[in-house]
């Protein structure tokens, strides 16, 4: 399984008035992360996805575990990869790290797209493969 990597640096626009991240931030921050794995892992950039193939991948369900709090100044260590691969639909989990310190992890369902039937498609080749190879595969007991 291939892990993916994204660094954010926390910024005054992600925290509240006492410099700590305001926690719906955090969803926009794995959605950004989200985007730059389809880009960089995945070789299917968020601007060819939507405007040239006419796709899409929204969320259908999202969640977040916080451990620890996250400050203005910090930089976020994002981890992402995919715990499920459907026939439509993957599951991608999450994890973040501040210098070595757990300050959150969880999981996002996405569902291929068409955008114009505004259905769900089955994952297809390059991309398909491209998932498959960051599958987290479950170790047996």
């Amino acid at each position: 399984m291939a892990v993916f990597r994204h660094s954010i640096d926390v910024m005054f626009q992600h925290c509240d008035p006492a410099g700590i991240v305001f926690y719906p931030r955090f969803f926009e921050m794995m959605n950004e992360v989200t985007e730059r794995f389809f880009s960089d892992a995945i070789g299917w950039p968020f601007s060819h996805m939507h405007t040239i193939d006419r796709r899409g991948i929204p969320s259908v369900s999202a969640r977040l575990d916080f451990r620890s709090p996250t400050r203005l100044g910090d930089i976020m260590d994002w981890s992402i990869w995919v715990v499920r691969l459907g026939r439509s639909s993957a599951t991608l989990a999450c994890a973040a790290e501040v210098a070595g310190r757990d300050v959150l992890s969880g999981e996002v369902a996405i569902v291929h797209t068409d955008l114009e039937a505004m259905s769900s498609l089955a994952w297809q080749g390059e991309v398909r493969t491209a998932l498959a190879a960051h599958l987290e595969v479950a170790k047996e007991a």
